[in-house]
């Protein structure tokens, strides 16, 4: 141990420290996904990852694309003249025909409401890396950045890690479908203030990660009026901005903003606004790396520019996207039926739930729900939350994210992806969530020794017995090594 300390002074505080926020039960979950993965044929009682927001329902639009237009790739005997100019480009602007496209595209998915220059596209890699640079351009390690709960677990990692920023909470609640007010945001900015924390922005997700909704033109010019207000940044995260399933229509901030400035009444700043965009959930290709950062500040935009040679994306890549969305025939075609198979799956899947007296939050946009569970409390404490996460990891394997992974202020409500499956591996997942339930129904009718009945909503508890949750975690299929990195989390532990 005295030699493992001494080592560890040779490092930065960077790598010693536990700010990289994955000691939480929402990384938990992908771990022990990891250790017994579920498939169909060679694992189906292993655990289903419910905790990916990935959208694998239209590949195969792609995938048809691919085979039809081999020339949009340099490993291909169609495309390999381009390969010596590809292969030494490295330029950090990009390649020209890149940004076009992107700009397009990110119009397209906003109704062409507002046209993005392609000079003022920078890349990124992934939305991670391009979050993470804007931090550097708009803070100092120290100052802070409010943020609206419930929000997405790894910004504690991506905006704060390596950059020093703080994330102050927004406080939103269940009783208004969780959606910002100027009371909430005052009272977080003074919070702040109060703790000696510089504000230097506001952080949104919209379409909402976990919530799965969009915010209106009005929450959109409140916030618009309150950073300019108190000369702060406005930072969008957009990067569901084409999962939109139902109504309402998407409304970027770009919309707003050039709506705000045509009325002279209003005092408004562009350069507080910046934009972070991404394929990976739009288009599904995550491991594609796309990350944008768009602002409207020309310095922002020149720095990011200067760091992006850390986090570039590929010119092979670039050149494929360039290619596939400057097709306006198939990028339409691939919107309207990306659109049409999510909100098959959310009614799917929501309607399964609600066979079980399972509701979630009324959502129009996203790869998940956000699944009320509050109903299976015995106490409304983040302890009974905990509980219930970890006989559903266990017994029912399905990795679902808790709320309080996400800084909800209320305990009881989970994450729920379901775009990153087949049809078939959500059957299971139903199913597996109906014993679940009528277990906890046949316990509680016992508990209750007879007594009169009451609704479903108000008996059914966590209460499934200290005794299902011992079988659950003895079950061979279940028990851990003792060295493995899971049974080394506090938050689920294997008994050994």
């Amino acid at each position: 141990m005295a030699f493992l300390a001494e080592n560890q002074t040779l490092l930065s505080k960077i790598a010693t420290s536990e700010q990289h926020g994955e000691n939480s039960p929402y990384f938990d979950g992908w771990k022990a996904y990891d250790q017994d993965p579920f498939h169909l044929t060679e694992n189906p009682n292993g655990v289903i990852q419910m905790g990916l927001a990935e959208n694998q329902l239209s590949l195969d639009l792609i995938e048809n694309w691919v085979a039809k237009n081999p020339k949009s790739s340099i490993c291909t005997k169609d495309g390999v003249s381009q390969f010596k100019d590809i292969a030494n480009f490295q330029d950090y602007h990009g390649l020209y025909e890149f940004r076009k496209a992107i700009a397009n595209f990110m119009g397209k998915v906003r109704g062409n409401k507002v046209a993005f220059d392609p000079d003022r596209i920078v890349m990124g890699g992934g939305a991670t890396g391009a979050s993470e640079s804007l931090m550097f351009c708009l803070a100092d390690p120290g100052d802070g950045f409010l943020v609206p709960t419930p929000y997405y677990p790894a910004f504690d990692r991506d905006l704060r890690w390596r950059t020093g920023v703080q994330l102050a909470p927004i406080i939103c609640k269940s009783s208004n479908d969780f959606k910002i007010t100027q009371k909430a945001l005052e009272s977080a900015y003074e919070n702040a203030i109060a703790s000696n924390i510089r504000v230097k922005g506001l952080i949104v997700a919209n379409p909402s990660n976990p919530l799965g909704t969009t915010m209106d033109k009005e929450t959109l010019q409140t916030l618009m009026r309150f950073i300019n207000e108190k000369n702060i940044h406005l930072v969008c995260d957009e990067i569901y901005a084409a999962t939109i399933f139902n109504t309402p229509e998407f409304v970027s901030i770009s919309e707003v903003l050039q709506e705000m400035e045509q009325d002279p009444t209003n005092q408004v700043n562009r350069e507080l606004v910046h934009i972070i965009y991404s394929l990976s959930k739009d288009m599904g290709l995550p491991g594609f790396r796309v990350g944008i950062l768009y602002s409207y500040n020309d310095h922002v935009v020149s720095c990011a520019r200067k760091m992006s040679s850390f986090g570039l994306i590929s010119s092979q890549t670039q050149l494929f996207l360039a290619s596939i969305l400057s097709d306006e025939e198939f990028i339409d075609g691939f919107i309207s039926e990306s659109s049409k198979r999510l909100a098959k799956r959310h009614l799917t899947f929501t309607q399964g739930l609600e066979k079980e007296g399972i509701t979630c939050l009324a959502s129009n946009a996203g790869l998940f729900v956000w699944m009320d569970l509050r109903a299976l409390l015995k106490k409304p404490t983040f302890d009974e939350e905990m509980e219930l996460w970890r006989l559903i990891i266990t017994d029912v394997k399905l990795n679902v994210s808790p709320g309080s992974s996400f800084h909800c202020d209320e305990p009881g409500w989970f994450r729920v992806c379901f775009a990153n499956m087949d049809d078939q591996t959500v059957e299971i997942a139903l199913k597996r969530i109906h014993v679940f339930v009528n277990k906890g129904r046949k316990d509680e009718r016992t508990t209750m020794n007879n007594k009169k009945r009451k609704s479903f909503q108000k008996n059914l508890r966590l209460s499934f017995s200290s005794r299902l949750y011992d079988e659950a975690m003895m079950s061979p299929r279940t028990i851990m090594s003792p060295h493995s990195p899971f049974a080394l989390s506090p938050l689920v532990q294997a008994r050994t």
